[in-house]
């Protein structure tokens, strides 16, 4: 006989890549969603007030839940992390990314699409095959089709055992729920398997669009079913939610396995016997939480009710050390030291360098040629004065060709570290390791990277200007909305930056353009739209979702070395002494916290039930809070390892 549990269950199952996975692995909301999911529960002042927490940190704060989070096995590394927050591991034997490319599988393919794609890359992530970065349809009987089959039916077969064991224990709770990204839609049908609520998380915009003529299909083959979506109620599963990300599931290949194997109806909200629209039970649109910030990202009226964006989704600075001295002296010293064995690395970001990194672009398949990559880098160096800090992603065919190139070279190239090789006269550093890049990016004059939501989010944050050479998916989003924004240049083409061919001519054309593209991204205009996209990204945060300090009450924000002041119309005529100068620090929180400097403390009235801090020591002035610390003594001051400090004070 089953046991009743007692505390609810909630899983998260992200697949993909790092920047797929991660997110849902540490960034959540869950007084957001509690109150989304519990508005009896939760108050109004406690929605509004939300906190910004981890998947992790969801354990830590919601104590009553057992959570855990299913993903490859590839992402192991997370496990330890989340075992310290009390969060289960649970792997699946999927590869992130499934490769295929000219070397291995090229009938197949040229048979489908013909043998234009002289150098072409086909890979899978999650349920979707994607050529040269676009989605296809996936007919060909080739050995790389047959291989995804293979690997969708044995994720399918593990993602089932592992949600029988999780939720097949007893009855199910109302606070049951499932967290899916968009790689990972065998949790909707799993969800509504298991009687469990499903939620989408992601940190970008649906990396993929109806074809054109799906609503068209839709209406002649389901023509009850699109007039059930059309017709639903305010609140309830429509249309828009279909169009906007939920269309995959109305194909066959989803059909097939949610009758099949799960006895569900091949439709979804279809009675599994009759095939007609479930008209007696509407259920609820699905919350959509987006982990990207409004002002880097337009979010249209057209997107469903149920979306809502939570701004940037930054990872743990501990989690992002592969040294593992170097992340506990973060862990215990605000400091921006590294271990003793990483100072000729800290030495070198010193020099302000130039950031290159592709993170899995190599194991997708695309950097094929890493000798023209480099070469590509060295010419660039030996015309200009810059310095770059390559990270390798640990691909191994990258870091062959760096070791090589750095036993033939004249110059003594000693390793600095085991996981740094210098090249170039010790102007080129490749980095097989990893740091944060929220402590990296600040130190760096610019960011050559290829497009990803985390690396993009986190180069946003660090107010530095951007080269982006997108080659997939939403990278190709981020890439236009960076240019758009004014804080990198035009996009560049993958060829500009890992050219198929050795020869000169390649080589010497790929490097003109990168020069050039770098040139334009160290302009002052960039520059300066950079350090101004950052202070808004930066405000976003501290003011998130409050209408009286997001908006037009505010008349004055004053920002020194990333942190923001902000100053209420109806407390500066209380304020007079507090002068529209670089000594003001008068700063008011979502919550209600007021930090003023050491004049402002004895001429500023805080608003009503607001809490005043103001230390002995040094007249600093900080604040506590669940996600910041704020002072303003440098000494004293960090905020995720980012020194927040206001040194004019």
């Amino acid at each position: 006989r089953k046991m009743e549990r007692r505390k609810p269950k909630a899983v998260f199952m992200a697949f993909g890549t790092k920047g797929d996975v991660y997110p849902l692995a540490v960034s959540f909301s869950p007084f957001l969603l509690l109150s989304t999911l519990f508005p009896k529960l939760i108050s109004v002042a406690q929605h509004r007030n939300r906190i910004r927490a981890i998947a992790a940190a969801f354990a830590r704060d919601q104590k009553q839940y057992d959570v855990m989070l299913i993903t490859h096995s590839a992402h192991e590394s997370l496990s330890t992390h989340l075992a310290e927050k009390h969060v289960q591991y649970c792997p699946v034997s999927s590869p992130p990314v499934l490769c295929a490319d000219q070397n291995n599988d090229t009938e197949g393919l040229n048979n489908q699409f013909g043998s234009n794609y002289e150098n072409w890359t086909a890979i899978v992530r999650g349920e979707y095959i994607f050529l040269m970065g676009l989605l296809i349809s996936g007919k060909a009987e080739s050995s790389f089709f047959l291989q995804k089959k293979k690997v969708t039916r044995d994720l399918r077969q593990e993602c089932y055992a592992l949600i029988e064991r999780i939720f097949g224990d007893g009855p199910g709770l109302d606070g049951d729920l499932i967290v899916i990204n968009f790689f990972a839609l065998e949790g909707w049908s799993l969800a509504e398997s298991f009687c469990v609520r499903c939620i989408v998380a992601a940190p970008y915009v649906v990396p993929y669009s109806a074809p054109a003529t799906f609503e068209s299909q839709f209406q002649i083959e389901l023509p009850l079913l699109y007039k059930y979506l059309i017709d639903a109620p305010s609140g309830k599963v429509c249309w828009k939610d279909v169009i906007h990300w939920m269309w995959p599931l109305f194909t066959e290949n989803w059909g097939s396995w949610r009758n099949d194997v799960l006895h569900l109806s091949p439709c979804p909200f279809t009675d599994p016997v009759t095939g007609i629209p479930t008209w007696h039970d509407r259920p609820q649109s699905p919350l959509v939480m987006y982990g990207f910030s409004k002002e880097v990202v337009e979010c249209p009226e057209y997107w469903p009710s149920k979306v809502l964006v939570c701004g940037f989704w930054f990872l743990p600075i501990e989690w992002q050390f592969t040294c593992k001295k170097c992340r506990k002296i973060s862990l215990h010293d605000s400091s921006d030291d590294l271990c003793p064995s990483h100072l000729e690395l800290q030495n070198f970001i010193k020099t302000t360098p130039i950031f290159i990194g592709l993170s899995s672009i190599g194991s997708m398949g695309f950097l094929k040629n890493p000798y023209a990559f480099i070469c590509v880098l060295q010419t660039v160096l030996s015309t200009t004065n810059y310095r770059f800090i390559l990270f390798t992603a640990r691909y191994e065919p990258l870091e062959s060709i760096v070791r090589t190139i750095a036993a033939e070279a004249s110059f003594e190239q000693k390793k600095w570290s085991d996981d740094c090789v210098p090249l170039c006269n010790g102007r080129l550093l490749c980095f097989s390791g990893s740091v944060p890049y929220g402590w990296l990016f600040p130190k760096c004059a610019a960011v050559i990277h290829h497009g990803g939501s985390g690396t993009t989010a986190a180069a946003l944050q660090a107010g530095t200007p951007q080269v982006v050479c997108p080659f997939i998916l939403d990278q190709f989003y981020w890439a236009e909305r960076m240019h758009w924004l004014g804080v990198s240049p035009e996009p560049l083409s993958r060829n500009h930056l890992l050219p198929d061919k050795n020869d000169n001519t390649s080589i010497h054309e790929a490097a003109r353009v990168l020069s050039l593209a770098i040139h334009d991204a160290l302009s002052s205009t960039v520059k300066a739209r950079a350090a101004e996209i950052a202070e808004r990204i930066l405000l976003e945060k501290l003011v998130k979702d409050d209408d009286k300090l997001y908006g037009v009450n505010i008349v004055i924000v004053i920002v020194f070395h990333n942190v923001v002041a902000v100053q209420w119309e109806a407390d500066y005529k209380e304020c007079n002494s507090a002068k529209r100068s670089s000594k003001v620090f008068y700063y008011i929180t979502y919550d209600n916290v007021v930090i003023v400097d050491e004049a402002g403390y004895n001429s500023c009235r805080a608003p009503k039930g607001s809490i005043t801090y103001r230390s002995g020591n040094d007249h600093i002035a900080l604040a506590r809070g669940p996600n910041y610390f704020i002072c303003t003594n440098q000494d004293h001051c960090s905020l995720n390892g980012m020194k927040i400090a206001v040194n004019a004070i």
